[in-house]
């Protein structure tokens, strides 16, 4: 019966897991326990073989037979956890607490902030107010946008509303006021142009040139009577606008000054980096390991600016003027504003979920946005070729509101864009999850960017001089001697380099730079220039025989302006390549308005060349007696060569002697500044 009432209750390894009884154990072994435990030594022997069953059966069960080893584990782990839990009691008494006073604990820890950096403000002003006005202009700047957006946030309904009889009334006047605007601002415009070129007349050739690519972009426009004139005067408007801020006014040209010297200050950062990974000797000496490593680096910085927000916010202030002013759709002029920032590639993937339905004008607006500005990344390495930084940001901020002005003449809105009206557009961020990942990121993409510059300037110089070679050889049959590549851009866009503004004789090489940035691409320029200009800083005479060593600092800037894009053949793949990317069901559409885009990119360039030479203001030389008086001769500068120049020029031979007129009549130190001068340029008085 025990048996079969085992075999009916058996153990299987589900009842084991479930913790089951086994009733088959119970009536085998539980009745005998009593009778043989309770009697006597007559039956000992029986007991001790209960006994050693008994420990046999503790044995195979490694304990009491009611308490298994996973149960006396669970215990354990039961008062461990309850121990850990009775530990974290204050602490989750605390999270609590801090999430229910989360508004509160966050408003303290602003104001101690604020306090902290109050006290050091005041400290930094007391102790010396000039070196702390950098401090005190970009405090200035973040407390009035925060005071704005707290106003705006509290109170900018209600003054809406009380403005609202304001605004009924000026839209009422609107149609005859705004014909009233534009007529005071164009005669203040030519009057303003009359008085400032009397003082400097081949500015009037800049002007020229402006109203030439206008007219010659209009003439390529894919739909003459849909142009948004409105669109193209508020454009060039606000590019003038900032040109004669940033290039006339005396504020401005010290702000961007200062922001520029700022800037090549920040990049010199790049050299404890690269001087630990290459070494001091190669980032003196080598190209690659000098000016590429500040690509890298700035790439960084970028990346965490963009993790942080600071990129966004300020891409979007700027979009909003220019989308206010110009009526453009938010989608084109979010793209066209972050290409001040970043690169032709790059800007696009702030709009990116709006590229697959924005219209053929809006895909114009963003490609001539990508091809009419540069990098941030690769503006880095240009001002380390020694290009001026100032003129740089300049050109990059003056960019934006052209492109999106000659964007619109050119290909101008015949289709119903689904954005227009609408009044914020998302943008896309990183997927970063702290500061740390972004800068890696960051580094880590300016990898692809550097290998691709310096396999690009390997084989485009490459190609160059083999062009070169070729050119000299075809050159020779027919007895034309020192043909080339640079020689034949160098008469091809001659008359554009002087209509931009640039003396008749540095026209030619002017042209030159321009035919390399078309052709080649603006990296390669603007090494070319910067050669130009360490040797005319260099104080080098400006002519070697029938060479032209330097161009003139006004033709410098103009040259800057005009290469201040990503405008150049090379640059179709890139474009093409990365939007096709992102939207391949458009791929036709892209193919089919990127040449319009790269020659619109190429006159915006241009365009702000010619607004550079008609604003440029020359440098005045100071006083050349005193300089040349007390100067050291061992090396020599521009303004040496200027003033020895000047001082050529006052001088008279006659019959053998030197006189001298002007600043330098009747000086002593005349004759000996005049040798001085002689030993490093020459000049028709130095025969004497």
């Amino acid at each position: 019966a025990a048996l079969l009432d085992m075999e009916e209750n058996k153990i299987t390894l589900d009842s084991l897991e479930k913790g089951t009884d086994n009733p088959g154990f119970s009536s085998v072994v539980s009745p005998p326990f009593p009778s043989r435990w309770g009697t006597g030594a007559a039956q000992g022997a029986p007991a001790n073989d209960v006994f050693q069953g008994e420990e046999r059966l503790y044995d195979e069960c490694d304990g009491p037979c009611g308490e298994s080893k996973e149960e006396r584990r669970r215990e354990g782990k039961g008062r461990f956890f309850s121990c850990c839990r009775k530990a974290l009691q204050p602490a989750s008494k605390a999270k609590r607490f801090c999430k229910a006073h989360a508004k509160v604990l966050k408003m303290v820890v602003l104001g101690l902030l604020g306090v902290a950096y109050l006290c050091y403000f005041i400290a930094a002003c007391w102790l010396n107010f000039q070196r702390a006005l950098a401090l005190v202009v970009m405090t200035a700047v973040v407390v009035f946008f925060i005071c704005w957006s707290l106003f705006k946030k509290h109170c900018g309904a209600k003054v809406m509303l009380l403005l609202s009889p304001v605004w009924k009334c000026f839209q009422k006047s609107w149609p005859w006021l705004k014909w009233l605007l534009w007529v005071a601002l164009l005669g203040g415009l030519i009057t303003w142009l009359a008085l400032d070129t009397s003082r400097n007349p081949e500015q009037l050739i800049s002007l020229a040139g402006f109203c030439f690519l206008v007219l010659f972009l209009f003439a390529c426009s894919k739909h003459h009577g849909a142009v948004s004139w409105r669109a193209v005067f508020w454009g060039l408007g606000i590019e003038f606008l900032f040109g004669l801020l940033i290039l006339r006014t005396t504020p401005g040209i010290q702000a961007f000054q200062w922001l520029g010297d700022q800037i090549q200050f920040f990049l010199g950062y790049t050299t404890a980096g690269s001087s630990f990974v290459f070494g001091n000797t190669l980032i003196e000496e080598v190209f690659a390991f000098q000016a590429l490593p500040i690509i890298v680096f700035f790439s960084c910085v970028m990346s965490i600016l963009y993790y942080l927000g600071i990129m966004q916010w300020l891409i979007v202030k700027i979009s909003w003027v220019l989308q206010v002013s110009m009526g453009t759709t938010p989608t084109e002029t979010l793209s066209v504003a972050g290409n001040i920032f970043v690169g032709q590639t790059e800007a696009p993937l702030l709009i990116r979920p709006y590229l697959a339905d924005m219209t053929h004008s809006e895909i114009h607006a963003v490609m001539t946005g990508g091809f009419s500005t540069i990098a941030g990344s690769v503006m880095g390495a240009y001002i380390s070729f020694g290009i001026d930084p100032a003129s740089l940001i300049a050109a990059s901020v003056m960019a934006a509101p052209c492109a999106l002005a000659m964007s619109k003449l050119v290909y101008p809105e015949v289709e119903e864009s689904k954005f227009k009206g609408k009044a914020s557009i998302r943008l896309s961020s990183g997927q970063e999850q702290n500061i740390l990942e972004a800068a890696s990121n960051g580094a880590a993409a300016s990898v692809g960017l550097v290998a691709n510059i310096a396999a690009n300037l390997i084989a485009f110089l490459a190609v160059l001089e083999f062009i070169n070679s070729a050119l000299r050889w075809f050159g020779e049959m027919v007895d034309i001697e020192g043909l080339s590549f640079q020689v034949i851009c160098s008469y091809v866009f001659m008359p554009v380099a002087f209509l931009m503004g640039a003396d008749w004789a540095d026209s030619p090489l002017v042209a030159e730079l321009l035919g390399i940035k078309i052709f080649l691409n603006e990296f390669v320029a603007y090494q070319h220039l910067a050669t130009y200009k360490k040797n005319r800083l260099s104080g080098l005479e400006e002519w070697d025989g029938s060479r032209k060593q330097w161009i003139s600092e006004r033709a410098e800037s103009i040259a800057t302006f005009a290469l201040c894009g990503f405008a150049n053949l090379g640059s179709i793949g890139i474009m093409l390549g990365g939007l096709a990317s992102m939207v391949p069901q458009r791929k036709g559409d892209l193919a089919s308005v990127v040449l319009r885009a790269l020659l619109t990119g190429c006159c915006v360039s241009m365009l702000n060349a010619c607004l550079a030479g008609l604003l440029h203001v020359p440098t005045e030389v100071g006083d050349c007696v005193t300089f040349l008086s007390t100067a050291n001769f061992s090396s020599t500068s521009y303004t040496m060569y200027t003033c020895c120049k000047q001082l050529f020029a006052s001088s008279v031979l006659k019959n053998g002697t030197v006189s001298f007129t002007g600043a330098w009549a009747g000086l002593a130190e005349s004759v000996l500044c005049l040798t001085q001068c002689c030993g490093h340029y020459n000049h028709t008085s130095c025969l004497g």
